[in-house]
């Protein structure tokens, strides 16, 4: 089995890939106007509009409603992620901080209010979890 994806429901598809392109660096691809993938060597980040969720079931999926979920993305240089990323993130949940398991982590939300997470491993023991990934 093999990881494919996270798919995050929105009803603005636009403004939420707009958001995690500016995040990630990487254009989105946009196999429907209702649909967008932003792959990424680990995985794809997929965005697809509410309308798609009927396709689910009756209910199955919320826009807007998630608050159970961390969205993390592993970065090279977290204070140069801050930096870059200030003009576009309007609600910072966590400023850069050291994590008891050796990451340096930033938390914000995106337009829908999912929580984002970029961090940087800088302990010896969390740069040798992240060695070989």
């Amino acid at each position: 089995m093999n990881f494919a994806s996270v798919r995050i429901i929105t009803d603005d598809v636009d403004r939420l890939v707009e958001f995690y392109e500016k995040v990630t660096g990487i254009v989105a691809q946009r196999p429907a106007p209702v649909f967008a993938e932003i792959v990424m060597g680990a995985g794809t980040l997929a965005i697809g509009h509410s309308q798609t969720a009927q396709l689910f079931g009756v209910d199955s999926v919320v826009a807007a409603s998630n608050r159970t979920m961390i969205i993390e993305l592993r970065v090279k240089n977290l204070e140069a992620e801050h930096e870059r990323l200030k003009q576009w993130v309007d609600k910072w949940v966590q400023e850069p901080t050291l994590m008891p398991w050796g990451n340096r982590s930033m938390l914000f939300r995106d337009p829908d209010g999912n929580l984002v997470n970029l961090f940087e491993p800088v302990s010896e023991a969390a740069i040798e979890r992240f060695r070989d990934r």
